[in-house]
């Protein structure tokens, strides 16, 4: 199955980033932590795991290639993915945080 990918590599057009990821990068909004376990037990904020899902919010325009062309991204605005707990740089924009990883730091697409 052929997924038609997103050409625009910008979050300029989001009322909420002016940010462009560079190269194979893009930008993920972590998912909100689990508050209540399973058994009903509320967790407080010093026991919550950064969950290691989310959303991509915008993409780069591909890694260089050494012939100067650029590799199409398997991962495109708006998919949700999981990515390796410890993986990308963290930063705040606008009062939220992001997320900064490489696209080889996503482990799986979330259908």
């Amino acid at each position: 199955m052929a997924k038609k990918k997103n050409t625009e590599c910008s979050c300029k057009n989001t009322d909420s980033l002016n940010i462009q990821p560079l190269g194979d990068r893009l930008v993920v909004k972590r998912d909100a932590a689990e508050t209540v376990t399973s058994g009903g037990i509320y967790l407080p904020e010093t026991a919550k795991n950064k969950p290691s899902r989310g959303t991509v919010i915008c993409v780069g325009n591909g890694k260089l290639l050494k012939d100067g062309s650029r590799s199409e991204l398997q991962i495109s605005a708006g998919d949700k993915v999981l990515f390796l707990s410890y993986a990308g740089e963290e930063f705040k924009l606008k009062n939220e945080e992001y997320l900064l990883l490489r696209e080889e730091d996503i482990l799986a697409v979330i259908e």
